[in-house]
Order: C-alpha cells, then sequence, then structure tokens
C-alpha cells in the first residue's frame, strides 16, 4: 500500500491545505476529464455554463457527493455497499412517516441519520459475524430495505408535514448555492479530517491495502468495518432526509439512481475497488464528473437509455484504468 505523508501542522483545515498544495499526480486524468465535459457541454448547448444551471447541478450533485463520502471507506477498505440506495430509500420512507405521526420537526434530521447508522450496522454485523462477502451481504439488503421502504410508501410518494423543513435544502444562504450543496461540502471537509488526520482514515487504507498485515499489525479488523459501514449508512440517511426536503417527498424513485452513480463516482475519482488507494478527496472529483455527464447529456437531449449505456462504459473505463494501476484484488 503507497500512501502520502502527512503533514505535521495542528490546524484544522492543515490537511485540506496540504492537499492542495500537492495534488496528487493520479489526479491530474480526473480533473482534466471535468474540464474537458466543461468545456465540450459549454460549447454544445447555450444553457450548460449558466448560473442558473450552475445552482441546479450543485444541487442534484449533493446528494450524490453525501453517500458517496462514507461509500469510499467502505471502499477504501476493499469491500463494496450495493445498498446506498436502498438505505437512502428506506430512510425517507421512514422519515416522512414519522414525521407525518409525530410532528417531530428538525429533530427528524438526526432521527434519519440514525436510523441510516443503524441500517449501515445491520450490514456491518452480518458481514463481520457471519463471514460473508460484502457484495453478496449488501446485495441482500438491498434488497430487503428496498421491499421494506415500498411497503411504507404502498408504492406511491408521500409528502410531509413539516413548514420550513424543506429550507434545509432548498434555501439559500449564499445567493445561486441551494443550501443542499453547503451541506454536501462541510460534509466533505470533515469527511477529508477524518480520512486524512485520523486513527479510523489510516486503518481504512491500512486494512484495504493488506487485511492480514492489519491484523498482524494490531488492528481490531472486524470492528473498524462495523464503523465504516456504520458510517456510511449515516451519511445515506442524512443524504436522504436532505433529499426528501429538496424534494418535498419522499417518492418508490428515491435513490434509485445511487447505486450506479455512486460507484462510478469513486471509481472514476480514483478509489479502487480492490482497497487501499484513493480517499474521500478524490470522490469530490468524481462525483462533479457524473454530475456534469449527466447535466449535459440531459441538456442535450440525450435518451435515458443512452446515458445508462455511456455511464456503465463509464466505470468499465475507470475500473481498467484502476486495474493497470496495480489493483488486482477481488472485493471481499
Amino acid at each position: 500500500m503507497t500512501t502520502t505523508p502527512h503533514p505535521q501542522g495542528r490546524t484544522f483545515l492543515s490537511p485540506l491545505t496540504s492537499l492542495f498544495s500537492r495534488v496528487e499526480t493520479s489526479l491530474w486524468f480526473p480533473i482534466g476529464v471535468v474540464l474537458a465535459l466543461f468545456v465540450f457541454f459549454s460549447l454544445m448547448t447555450d444553457s450548460f455554463a449558466t448560473l442558473r444551471n450552475f445552482s441546479a447541478v450543485s444541487g442534484q450533485a449533493a446528494t450524490l457527493l453525501i453517500v458517496c463520502l462514507g461509500a469510499t471507506f467502505i471502499v477504501l477498505m476493499g469491500s463494496i455497499d450495493l445498498s446506498v440506495g436502498a438505505i437512502v430509500l428506506l430512510v425517507g420512507a421512514v422519515s416522512v412517516t414519522v414525521l407525518n405521526a409525530l410532528n417531530i420537526g428538525w429533530l427528524v434530521i438526526p432521527f434519519a441519520a440514525l436510523v441510516g447508522a443503524g441500517l449501515g450496522l445491520v450490514n456491518g454485523l452480518i458481514y463481520t459475524k457471519g463471514k460473508i462477502p460484502s457484495f453478496i451481504v449488501t446485495l441482500g439488503t438491498l434488497s430487503v430495505f428496498s421491499g421494506i421502504a415500498l411497503t411504507l410508501l404502498d408504492g406511491r410518494a408521500i409528502q410531509f408535514n413539516a413548514p420550513g423543513l424543506e429550507n434545509i435544502s432548498i434555501g439559500q444562504w449564499i445567493p445561486r448555492l441551494p443550501n443542499i450543496a453547503l451541506w454536501a461540502i462541510l460534509a466533505w471537509v470533515v469527511l477529508v479530517f477524518i480520512g486524512q488526520r485520523t486513527r479510523f482514515g489510516r486503518y481504512m487504507y491500512l486494512i484495504g491495502g493488506g487485511e492480514q498485515v492489519a491484523r498482524t499489525a494490531g488492528v481490531p479488523v472486524a470492528r473498524y468495518k462495523l464503523y465504516a459501514f456504520a458510517l456510511s449508512g449515516l451519511l445515506a440517511g442524512f443524504g436522504a432526509i436532505l433529499a426528501v426536503a429538496r424534494l418535498g417527498a419522499a417518492g418508490p424513485s428515491l435513490g434509485s439512481d445511487l447505486l450506479l452513480n455512486s460507484l462510478a463516482a469513486i471509481v472514476v475519482g480514483g478509489t479502487s475497488l480492490a482497497g487501499g488507494v484513493g480517499g474521500v478527496h478524490r470522490t469530490l472529483i468524481g462525483v462533479l464528473i457524473i454530475a456534469i455527464l449527466d447535466n449535459g447529456l440531459n441538456l442535450m437531449g440525450v435518451s435515458q437509455f443512452l446515458q445508462m449505456i455511456i455511464k456503465g462504459l463509464v466505470v468499465i473505463a475507470a475500473v481498467l484504468v484502476s486495474r493497470k494501476s496495480g489493483a488486482d484484488q477481488v472485493i471481499k
């Protein structure tokens, strides 16, 4: 496993300062893709490079970024979480149901995050205690969580009754920038700090680089895997309530596009599916690529079916690039 040495500064922002002062060589390619996509879509459609469209893209990408932040740690340790979209759907359904039944108002935000963390913990417990590959575990819980959510929703969209709650997402404390985007940026800053400057972050790299080596070094691997899945669920839950507030309701399609988009953003950003390489700081770039691609293709009038093909090819290309960089392990 190859890691970049950490700076010795003690301030909270020192990890971010060091990141931007020494951009990794492997980041130049995804950054170049972002710039190329921006130029291409700006030339192809007049409505792309506008403040109105910037506001729309930032709002659409925010939920994806929040969900990807937690899922990145799962991938970083060499595992995978296919259930993030289902967690968003179930947390959204539960949150709206509780809001309408109990009228808990703003308390629904920590409630949703805790429900998400609990669902992530379920994934982690089955994975670590049952010794079942994370791919199989989360594939199963994807179906279970989705089924429970659709039962709660009865197959239809349900609006919530909490005046003012939508402002946490669609309000604009900064003109032209929806609040949901601010929450996503704040979450990214916090998670970059966790990934770069905490024991948890270092252990994710160590476990992904070699689980047996991590155990030999005295790392409580099972416990930190539980932490990672709980964190992924917590962020999915937080993203879910922000998405519900933005849409004004929870419906059967909530989170439906997050499975492919989250994996695509994480891998395209430069985090290897084999684990041990990448990090949350790269995920932001991957999310930008997917968000710009989605938005630009929509503005060009490209059909949803063709968009699915394009995004699938993007994921395959990203994995091929990852394999060429030396990541040839099996997802655990």
